[in-house]
């Protein structure tokens, strides 16, 4: 049962990063589109899926609570401030998305408002994984790093990386979905997106030798983790034709595949711990018989049930088509005309 939930929640972490890191990648590149048609059909892109995609991180959390909760308490005890910025950001491009479309006169600040949460939620995400790769502060199983302890110049680096990474997700899923100008403006972006991404990995690793981080260790330990940095470069290589070709189906899946090369580098670099090097997967582990019950009730009925949902939902939606032209661009063009 515990290497099930273990597999579980590494499952739906990795769903939540491919599937609300591409729309949060979106709502980021949507604060620099140049006309509200671009933008209009950046959020159509998006529209269908985007608030499904946050479900993951719902289930994330409810299978910490439940299956792992030391690391529940853990993890809320450090990350307190990244966690309520976290959330903000996620309800602030939430309601701005629902807003943005019942206003004129006000529709900059939504559209402001929905980039400023989706980069507020991605850099937060970046800084949480950061310091968790450069250890948290634990005494005696409790965090002791106070409400600063996860700040440090390796997590705000890689809290931009993550930005950077979600921009060229999202950048991949307007050039599956879109057509016109915004597929194009994505097609020139994809290019400087994966330079920056290349250049922030080899950043994060040169920064992890300086400093001698521990996670480093496991890589000589381990040997077989260099498969998984072999796949994302195969991965990338394949991203690099597929740019050169000017492919609309390669680059998502291979900026999908580059992520979970890097998710499943660091996930066994952390084995057996949950929290690095502080808390094991046992000793984190809630009793035999909660984690049975959680089987029962999410394991076995609503994790799949969701799953067929979101490949339904993704299935039906496949391209989105252009939206109409707003009817203020139209007036305007009568003025000009």
């Amino acid at each position: 049962m515990v290497l099930y939930w273990v597999a579980f929640l590494a499952i739906v972490t990795l769903l939540y990063v491919l599937l609300d890191g591409f729309d949060l990648g979106v709502g980021i590149l949507s604060a620099g589109a140049r006309s509200d048609a671009n933008r209009n059909a950046m959020m159509n892109a998006i529209a269908p899926v985007w608030d499904g995609n946050e479900t993951w991180l719902v289930a994330t959390g409810v299978v910490l609570w439940g299956a792992f909760p030391i690391v529940y308490a853990t993890l809320l005890s450090a990350f307190y401030l990244p966690l309520l910025f976290m959330l903000a950001g996620l309800i602030l491009r939430g309601v701005a998305f629902e807003f943005r479309h019942r206003t004129d006169r006000c529709r900059w600040l939504w559209d402001a408002s929905f980039g400023l949460g989706s980069l507020v939620a991605a850099f937060m995400q970046g800084v949480t994984v950061g310091a968790l790769v450069e250890g948290l502060p634990i005494a005696n199983g409790r965090y002791s790093g106070g409400e600063f302890g996860w700040l440090s110049t390796f997590s705000i680096l890689c809290g931009i990386g993550l930005c950077v990474g979600y921009c060229l997700l999202g950048a991949s899923w307007l050039v599956r979905t879109c057509d016109g100008e915004v597929r194009d403006l994505a097609r020139r972006l994809i290019p400087r997106l994966a330079i920056g991404l290349f250049v922030f990995l080899l950043t994060v690793f040169a920064f992890a030798l300086l400093k001698d981080l521990r996670i480093m260790d496991r890589w000589v330990e381990r040997p077989y983790l260099l498969v998984f940095p072999a796949v994302g470069a195969v991965a990338a290589v394949r991203l690099a034709t597929g740019i050169l070709s000017r492919s609309d189906r390669i680059p998502f899946p291979m900026v999908a595949l580059i992520f979970a090369a890097a998710f499943a580098t660091l996930a066994i670099s952390f084995w057996p711990y949950m929290i690095p090097f502080s808390i094991t997967i046992d000793a984190a582990a809630a009793p035999h018989s909660s984690l049975s019950f959680m089987f029962w009730g999410v394991g076995l009925f609503i994790f799949p049930l969701t799953l067929v949902h979101t490949a339904i939902n993704y299935s039906v939606f496949k391209r989105v088509p252009p939206p109409p032209e707003p009817q203020r661009d139209k007036q305007r063009a009568s003025l000009w005309s």
